[in-house]
């Protein structure tokens, strides 16, 4: 039997698999998340003979989920964070948007709910490999929603939000999520010299979308949701960025109302192996 570890910052992640395991571990491999508790493990059971191989980082797509925390008002800058009350008493900003068909609200910190958050942007954004494809996309799913918990427990309600999108209307009782987004509170004095009048901004990542429900309208409603965030929050900038060479990407968030105002420097990217990105902008009506 193997095992093998993962370590980021305070979380570790450990997982058990036999040393004769395929590509793809067997039907009974399980992932086992704590949500309380900061550490995550993946078990497969044997037997006694154990080999170890460390693993420190997981793929490169995750770089789009990697955005640290401003913290601000609200307890946010201190390392107890916020009480886990929110204005409205739920958190849910209820039907920021209905459109095309799908509806637009807070996420609901439910352990369900955030696993399927963590699960639609690991899709979204993980890069698969040629062996152990599916161990891997468990490391990658779990740092996700390590992510996803960090952000929860060091922002204030006012500077951070997980959006999802559900359809209006569901034949279950349950809805399922299509699509995610985050919205974060940001200062980056490289991005302010592009907002005119500006001390913060509103920045949007980590959307994605399952790939069942692509290209039916729930990126661009999840855009606009955040926009009327934008608003409610009195933040007059949306910021964002994309690939250089995703098109695709580009073409939505043009469509959105979002410009493109600056990329990242070249001895920042091609030296290193990383994708080049651009900086887009749209500014709010806020009246």
């Amino acid at each position: 039997m193997a095992m093998a570890f993962l370590h980021h910052n305070s979380f570790t992640i450990s997982m058990e698999f036999p040393a004769s395991l395929s590509p793809s571990p067997p039907a009974s491999f399980n992932l086992f998340l704590s949500i309380k508790t900061p550490r995550f493990l993946f078990v497969k059971k044997v037997n006694k003979s154990q080999q170890l191989c460390h693993c420190n980082s997981v793929s490169s797509s995750g770089q789009q989920l990697q955005e640290s925390v401003v913290g601000g008002g609200g307890g946010g800058g201190g390392g107890d964070g916020w009480d886990g009350k929110y204005d409205d008493g739920k958190g849910q900003f209820s039907n920021l948007v209905k459109e095309h068909g799908w509806q637009v609200r807070r996420m609901v910190e439910e352990d369900n709910e955030m696993r399927s958050v963590a699960n639609i942007q690991a899709e979204a954004f993980y890069e698969p490999l040629i062996i152990f494809n599916l161990v891997f996309f468990k490391f990658f799913e779990a740092e996700v929603l390590a992510g996803l918990l960090y952000r929860l427990r060091n922002s204030p309600p006012d500077r951070y939000a997980c959006l999802v999108a559900e359809a209006t209307t569901s034949d279950s009782e349950v809805k399922q999520l299509v699509g995610v987004v985050d919205a974060i509170v940001f200062r980056d004095a490289s991005v302010l010299e592009h907002l005119s009048g500006a001390d913060e901004y509103l920045y949007v990542s980590g959307i994605a979308v399952l790939p069942n429900f692509r290209r039916k309208k729930v990126a661009s409603v999840l855009l606009k949701s955040c926009e009327m965030l934008a608003r409610f929050w009195g933040y007059k900038y949306l910021v964002l960025r994309a690939y250089e060479d995703d098109l695709g990407a580009q073409t939505l968030y043009a469509n959105a109302g979002y410009k493109i105002v600056s990329s990242d420097p070249v001895w920042t990217t091609s030296w290193i192996g990383r994708r080049r990105r651009v900086l887009m902008i749209k500014q709010c009506n806020l009246t």
